[in-house]
């Protein structure tokens, strides 16, 4: 449900018409820091195999981003998000709450978005609000499963629908603090590997973040 409430509003304000303040053919970069906070219930990894079957436990971390857009038109942007790797520690616990594994991960989330930029509206502090739709592609590596029976873990990449929101304060005419929230939807297979190369497929991960950060916003 929140990420259908962020493409609605996505798709309602990419149908609304304002007074022009971007204009077309506006870049702008935004440089900053974000945290990636992991859904509560990350799934439950299971194999017959290897006699387990564990709850998921995924946490956070924050890393610096940069982004940058680029309008197509007047109010509507293009924007990648990059960042260096997020780094995450996992615990899998069995159903009574107890630690059995324990490992972690980095990854990276690049994502794509079309976002529409509500401005020329005057409100307070003349902030500019802003939503935007579209892909996230997250790929995973330095997997890594502490235990002592020489299984090796194996995360799938993903590529998942991404929502947007935000708020420009301008401090300049071309220079504002944003602050914004993006909801991903990051989901991964998981499979290990024994010391002889037999892959063992533990089932799915579900991670689909809130994103939550602050940038320094500079428009070209």
């Amino acid at each position: 449900m929140k990420l259908q409430s962020l493409v609605l509003a996505a798709a309602t304000a990419l149908t609304m018409t304002t007074a022009f303040a971007v204009p077309a053919g506006t870049w702008s970069v935004a440089a900053g820091a974000h945290y990636v906070d992991p859904k509560s219930d990350n799934g439950t990894l299971a194999n017959s195999d290897l006699n387990l079957v564990a709850n998921v436990d995924v946490d956070g971390d924050v890393r610096p981003t940069i982004s940058g857009e680029y309008f197509i038109a007047n109010n509507v942007g293009i924007e990648l998000l990059a960042a260096i790797p997020f780094h995450h520690d996992f615990t899998l616990n069995d159903a009574d709450g107890k630690e059995i594994f324990t490992g972690k991960t980095q990854h990276l989330p690049p994502t794509l978005s079309l976002q529409y930029h509500f401005d020329g509206y005057n409100l307070p502090m003349n902030v500019k609000p802003f939503v935007g739709v579209g892909v996230n592609y997250t790929t995973f590596f330095k997997e890594k499963l502490n235990n002592n029976l020489g299984l090796e873990l194996k995360l799938d990449d993903s590529v998942g629908v991404a929502g947007h929101i935000g708020l420009d304060i301008p401090f300049a005419p071309t220079e504002s603090l944003r602050i914004d929230a993006r909801y991903m939807d990051i989901k991964t297979d998981a499979t290990v590997v024994n010391g002889a190369g037999v892959n063992y497929e533990l089932g799915e991960i579900d991670i689909s973040p809130w994103v939550y950060g602050v940038a320094f916003v500079k428009q070209f």
